[in-house]
Parts: C-alpha cells; sequence; structure tokens
C-alpha cells in the first residue's frame, strides 16, 4: 500500500452541518464495500439523501492487488486528509496510488456502467487492402477521410500545445502565491522549513466546522488578543483553536510570531502546535488539546490546589525547568519566551506542564545572549526589573519569572495577593522577609500536608536566587536542573530580590486571596522608561479547560 504522494481537490462550497452526519455514514459504508472487494475489484459507490432532502453521491476504491486490510486503511488515511483540508465542503476527492475517493452533491458517475467491469478487446479481423474502385462515392469518402485526418494532424497539436501552455501557467501562478505566502508568514527562513510550515495550514471551513462555528459553548477563554475554543476533527482528535481577534492591531504580528516559533519546537514540556490558518481577516492557530486547563486554575483555586500534592507540584517545577532549557540551550535558535506566568503552563491529563503562548517570545541567535525594545509586553508580577524599566530582556528575564512561579506553586498564592488587614504586600517581599527572618517555612501552602520539607525548603531558596536584583547573580536554568536533582550541590546565599517593598508587615503575616495580575505594556522611551500602564494584551490571558 502507497498513500504517497496524494493530491486533493475540493468544492468552494460549504454543505449544510446537518448533512455532515449521513455524509459520514456513507463515506464509512462505501469504504467497507470497496475494502471487502475480491482480487478483480474493490471498488463500491452508492449515495444517501440529507434531512434537507439534498443528494450527496460517493465513490470509493482500491487497487485490487492490496489486501481488504490495507484497502481499508488506505481510504481511511485519505478520510483523515479530506477531514483536515476540506470536511465542510459539498463536494472532493483524495487520490493517492492505492486508493481513491470522491463526494459531491451531483452525480459524478453513471451507475449504469460502474457496476459492469470492463468488456475485453474485440478481436480485430485481418485488414486487407481493397481492389480499386472507379466508384465516384468512394473516392469522395476517401477524400473527406484524408482531409478529416489532416485536420487531426494539425488540431490535435494545437490544442495539446495549448493545454501545456495553460499547465504551466498554473504551476507558475501557483509557485507564486506559495512564494509570497511563504515571504509573508515566515521571512528569511529556508526552503524546507517553509514547506513544512505550508503543510501545517489548515482549510478556515475545516475549523469553523470543528468548532461548531465558534460557538459559545465551545469558547475555553478569553485574552486580549482574540478567544480560545475547543474543537473536534472528523476523525474525533480533539484541539485548542485560537482565534485571533480582527480589530487587534498587534494581532498578525503576534501570529506570525507564534507560528514561526512554535511550529519548530517540538518537546515534552511544550504545548505543540497542530496547525494554522490564514484566511481573509481570520487568523488561527490550532494546538493539541490539553484537559487539564491553565496551572492558574488549579495551584490558586483554595479547593482545586488540594489536588496538588508535593509530588506533584514538583514534577511541574522540573517539568517547566525542561522546558526552559529546551528552549534557552537546546532548540535550533535561543528563545526567550517573555510571558511565563501560571495561566501560561498547561497541565495534560498526566500532570505533565506544558509551557505555552509564544506570542511575545523573543528569537535569538545561538551566540546572542541580551537584547533591547521599546515595547514591554508581559504580566506585572512576573516581568525582570531591567525588562520593566528599560525594555533589557534575556535568559536570566525567564529565570525571573520562573523564579516567581515556583514560589507560587509552593506557597499556593498568586505574586501579588498578600493581604493582612490594612496592609498588602507582594511575593517577594513575603517570601525575603521569612529568609532573613528564618522562618521560610511559613511561606509553604498549608494544603501540603506530606512532601519533603526539605525539598520544599530548597525550592524556595531555588526561587529567591532566580529573583535577585543583580542579573548576573540569577541561576541559569542548567543550574537549576542541577540544583533539583542534586543535593550535593551546595546553594549560594541568596541577595535580596529585584522590586522588593520594605514594609512593616511581620512574618507572621497570613496569606490572603486576591488576584491582583495585571498584564501589562507600554511604548517606553529613555525619558520614559520607568513608566508602566496597564493593559490586557496577553495572547491567552485567561484559559479554561482545554
Amino acid at each position: 500500500m502507497e498513500t504517497s504522494p496524494f493530491s486533493s481537490f475540493y468544492n468552494i462550497n460549504n454543505i449544510s452541518s446537518s448533512a455532515l452526519e449521513e455524509r459520514r455514514k456513507l463515506l464509512e459504508s462505501i469504504r467497507r464495500e470497496a475494502a471487502a472487494g475480491g482480487s478483480l475489484r474493490k471498488f463500491a459507490f452508492g449515495n444517501t439523501t440529507t434531512p434537507t432532502f439534498q443528494t450527496i453521491y460517493a465513490l470509493a476504491q482500491c487497487t485490487p492487488d492490496i489486501s481488504e486490510q490495507k484497502c481499508s486503511e488506505c481510504l481511511t488515511g485519505a478520510f483523515g486528509v479530506f477531514g483536515k483540508y476540506f470536511y465542510g465542503s459539498e463536494g472532493g476527492l483524495v487520490d493517492q496510488p492505492s486508493c481513491f475517493f470522491r463526494f459531491e452533491v451531483y452525480p459524478f458517475y453513471d451507475p449504469t456502467t460502474v457496476t459492469q467491469l470492463p468488456s475485453p478487446p474485440p478481436i480485430t479481423p485481418p485488414i486487407h487492402s481493397p481492389p480499386p474502385s472507379t466508384n465516384t462515392t468512394n473516392t469522395s469518402q476517401g477524400s473527406k477521410s484524408s482531409k478529416s485526418r489532416t485536420v487531426i494532424i494539425i488540431v490535435v497539436p494545437i490544442i495539446a500545445s495549448l493545454v501545456l501552455v495553460m499547465f504551466m501557467g498554473i504551476c507558475l501562478r501557483v509557485r507564486k502565491a506559495k512564494k509570497k505566502l511563504r515571504s509573508n508568514l515566515i521571512p528569511g527562513q529556508d526552503a524546507d522549513e517553509i514547506g513544512s510550515a505550508e503543510s501545517l495550514q489548515f482549510n478556515f471551513d475545516t475549523i469553523r466546522i470543528a468548532t461548531d462555528d465558534f460557538s459559545e459553548a465551545n469558547k475555553l477563554g478569553q485574552g486580549g488578543f482574540g478567544s480560545v475554543y475547543k474543537g473536534r476533527f472528523f476523525n474525533g482528535e480533539e484541539i485548542a483553536v485560537k482565534r485571533l481577534s480582527v480589530n487587534s492591531g498587534q494581532g498578525d504580528l503576534e501570529f506570525k510570531n507564534e507560528v514561526l516559533l512554535v511550529a519548530k519546537l517540538q518537546h515534552r514540556n511544550l504545548v505543540r502546535l497542530l496547525g494554522f490558518c490564514l484566511e481573509g481577516v481570520e487568523r488561527l492557530l490550532i494546538y493539541e488539546f490539553v484537559p487539564n486547563a491553565s496551572l492558574d486554575h488549579i495551584i490558586f483555586d483554595p479547593i482545586k490546589r488540594a489536588q496538588l500534592d508535593w509530588d506533584r507540584r514538583y514534577k511541574i517545577i522540573v517539568g517547566i525547568t525542561r522546558g526552559l532549557i529546551y528552549l534557552h540551550e537546546d532548540s535550533r535558535l535561543r528563545i526567550i519566551h517573555r510571558d511565563l506566568k501560571a495561566s501560561n503552563i498547561l497541565i495534560d491529563e498526566e500532570m505533565t506542564p506544558k509551557i505555552s503562548d509564544f506570542g511575545m517570545a523573543k528569537l535569538f541567535g545561538v551566540d546572542q545572549t541580551q537584547g533591547n525594545t521599546s515595547r514591554i509586553v508581559g504580566t506585572y508580577g512576573y516581568m525582570a526589573p531591567e525588562y520593566a524599566m528599560h525594555g533589557h530582556f534575556s535568559v536570566k528575564s525567564d529565570v525571573y519569572s520562573f523564579g516567581v512561579l515556583v514560589l507560587e506553586i509552593v506557597s499556593g498564592q498568586k505574586n501579588n495577593s498578600f493581604r493582612h488587614g490594612e496592609n498588602m504586600e507582594d511575593l517577594l517581599s513575603y517570601a525575603w522577609k521569612c529568609w532573613k527572618e528564618g522562618t521560610a517555612s511559613n511561606l509553604i501552602d498549608p494544603a501540603l500536608t506530606n512532601g519533603s520539607r526539605n525539598e520544599i525548603m530548597r525550592c524556595i531558596h531555588i526561587g529567591l536566587l532566580c529573583v535577585q536584583e543583580n542579573i548576573a547573580d540569577r541561576l541559569t536554568m542548567n543550574a537549576i536542573v542541577l540544583m533539583l536533582n542534586s543535593y550535593s550541590v551546595t546553594l549560594p546565599v541568596p541577595s535580596q530580590p529585584a522590586f522588593f517593598r520594605d514594609s512593616n508587615v511581620g512574618s507572621d503575616m497570613t496569606l490572603g486571596w486576591k488576584n491582583s495580575s495585571e498584564v501589562i505594556t507600554t511604548e517606553s522611551d529613555r525619558s520614559k522608561s520607568s513608566s508602566i500602564k496597564a493593559h490586557d494584551v496577553s495572547l491567552i490571558t485567561e484559559v479554561y479547560p482545554r
């Protein structure tokens, strides 16, 4: 059995949603019938009437040399191609070396002929030259036959030439369109990478049908750049679709950036990009569906956080560490995430963390270690001070965010949600005071009734080493992995965290529950480098289970 290369074509009109199930049943029926064919042919056709009284016709066949099972597998794969690219179309076909199927809303075959095996060619009698004749009628007929032969000899090459020219024109036009898409989508990439990215492009109608026309029932969350929807493909595969806002001024930029980055990233601790869609004003990103929501919907919920014992929290910390090492060191290019936070850590069914949302990420060359920007984007409380105030970012900016995230996982509290009477203090200030006074255990989430206290305290220590004000003093992700895996490594004494605010609140302060995290962005210059304005601009700032 061979499934490649394959070609596919589809009708640009869409079928009604009520007809989809009837068509699916028809295709499954002819698939089974074709696969069950004998050694002379594996072929089936049929039609069905939809609830809207529309008739759908379909035909499927395999080469007779393959087995019934292989025929079934081949047609199932062809159905998968159609489900990915033109599921909602009125008609379409997929042609593979070992199988073929087509469906339309009009009869495209003659049932009286397709049911019959082709007849063997007739036996041709020997050809004898007729004797010369003086009959004028025969002479006239011969003359006409000669003229017809001459016309055919002249016309056929002309038509063939025209067809060839038209075919070459179409090929050039398609190549030009692909070149334009390549330059617009991922400039500066080589041809192989561009072709790989193009192969991820989905048909818009396929995604529209998979999400039930982006219905509210399938909506998972709303962010500054758009909404996220749950969807299901024809083959049952679940997906999460990020639909960028049409009126989002930054949408196209973030969209192209995320496609450029995520399409090349493959790691178990990074969310997997399945594809994208560019059609008109629509910008869609299609991701794997992660069922257990984002970390913030678990760790900051007073009831759900009880599900996370220390072993699971430690597994999440280690997983995030490995994902960041891949971004910083092991991927083809060094990538700075710039928006690492609890809502951008998705949790799968095995409680494995997956870093998501690369719309604000920056791509570095292998030898590049830092950069500057006048466009500050990110979430207040997770942003390193050198980035928030001056636009300087590096791998140490992500390390800072990671340190805040570790302290949140240990405490079960948001980074700026501490309240005690009239006083309020952020997580870093509280953690630092507890550390100085030798009461760091006060930071531990009361819901953690088991687990190694030494391991928990070591994570608090590592978190404080990540958020130090001096950039050079912060750990690297490689050093963090070593410290998490080996107790023989001595941890240095941390210095005062960045953004530490002195307060008269004592270390016996209780932990409150108040959400005051803000997503911020600013266009800053040298004279306004410390001015930050609050806005909700994260690509997905609030994510529900997906």
